[in-house]
């Protein structure tokens, strides 16, 4: 009996895509007085192949923007991104904007499809709600949060809701700040940071720096409406400043990292009512570690074994293993090669590190020990001006 042969295709693998924000300045074509934003060296969102053996990323073009793209979110289908521009002003309206793009298929590239307002100045952070039908924004100079509508074709609606942040103003000395810390950063107003949905939907959560509280919503999918928790909020130390949070894999913990503070808290989280309450405080540097820093991102590996914390002015990773009930304790560091590290993300497969270093306009490449947490620098470096987030679209995956 013959054997079935088959030839093997010259076709390459479709691409694994990485698509960068940055903070960028107006383009040349735009009047000064259309868009309010400090000057920024990127060019809008600046697109990669990544080699998914080595982690290195090559650039295949950018899609140019002069309003500060500095967050990204792609949908699960991997067909629609969109972007946060974090911008104060647009023409005469004092909001930001949000951006639908469609992402072709057989190469990668960009497509607008439309632009609506944030529901705020200074969109920071945009996030999908698992049904993929709705997009949370947080706006960080305008101290909202909105609810974005997502139409059918993948263009936005007008926002469904928008709550305003309310209370008092936490002190400009974090309780918890390192020795000899002169951090200071949004303790002067309120400050939307982060926003996002936990796995099941039900609930939203987003993390006021100026207030040190993280608010907690009901969600009503049906009308795309916010309605306040009960308790509403959980409050972090006075001048902390709770900047972005991150869930473990199996939904019953959340950890937040305070970006004056220079502290992740760990909280226990109720999937049944929202409810979370704080059991560790645990700093995000090494040990005697004084002077002022400012914390960035925080992650969970997505075997759920290792916490990564970004800090900015000392510019290092921390890690942290995850005990059995979700405790942290502090198992290295490595430096960024590079300054200001903003965010980071792992690629989809988890063995790759990517860190944008916002002031040293490159996005260093680590490959993660997946069974210890340590990353090793692999020597790639890519240049991009002021990176701020780094999200990925494998084309292969249908």
């Amino acid at each position: 009996m013959a054997l079935a042969t088959f030839a093997q295709s010259d076709e390459p693998k479709p691409a694994l895509m990485a698509y960068v924000g940055t903070f960028s300045s107006p383009l040349k074509d735009m009047l000064p007085t259309q868009v309010d934003l400090p000057p920024g060296n990127g060019r809008g969102i600046h697109m990669f192949n990544v080699d998914r053996d080595t982690g290195a990323m090559k650039p295949t073009g950018i899609y140019e923007m002069g309003t500060s793209p500095s967050c990204l979110a792609v949908n699960a289908a991997g067909t629609r991104m969109y972007s946060a521009n974090e911008t104060d002003r647009v023409g005469e309206k004092k909001d930001g904007t949000i951006s639908s793009f469609a992402i072709d298929r057989a190469e990668g590239k960009l497509t607008l499809l439309n632009t609506v307002s944030a529901g705020g100045a200074g969109p920071t952070y945009v996030s999908l709600h698992p049904s993929q039908r709705h997009l949370f924004v947080a706006n960080y100079f305008g101290g909202t949060v909105a609810v974005i509508p997502i139409l059918a074709d993948g263009r936005l609606g007008e926002a469904t809701d928008i709550k305003v942040d309310a209370g008092s103003i936490g002190p400009t000395t974090a309780k918890n700040a390192p020795p000899g810390s002169f951090a200071f950063s949004g303790h002067d107003r309120t400050h939307a940071h982060m926003i996002q949905a936990d796995a099941a939907g039900k609930f939203v959560f987003h993390a006021d720096l100026g207030l040190d509280q993280i608010f907690v919503w009901k969600f009503d999918e049906k009308m795309g409406k916010l309605s306040a928790n009960q308790p509403p909020s959980v409050s972090l130390p006075p001048g902390d400043g709770p900047r972005h949070f991150h869930f473990h894999p199996n939904g019953r913990w959340l950890y937040s990292i305070q970006e004056e503070g220079s502290t992740i808290v760990l909280f226990d989280y109720d999937s049944t009512t929202g409810g979370l309450v704080a059991r560790q405080t645990i700093s995000s540097l090494p040990p005697g570690f004084a002077g002022s820093n400012f914390c960035s991102e925080i992650l969970v590996s997505d075997d759920g074994k290792f916490v990564y914390a970004g800090n900015r002015l000392h510019d290092s990773i921390g890690i942290f293993s995850v005990g059995p009930q979700g405790e942290l304790k502090f198992v290295g560091e490595e430096w960024t090669r590079g300054n200001y590290p903003r965010s980071f993300s792992f690629s989809p497969n988890g063995r790759f590190l990517y860190c944008c270093n916002q002031r040293a306009d490159n996005i260093a490449v680590f490959e993660v020990n997946r069974s210890a947490g340590s990353l090793k620098f692999t020597g790639n470096y890519v240049p991009v001006g002021n990176p701020s987030i780094v999200v990925f679209c494998d084309l292969a995956k249908q």
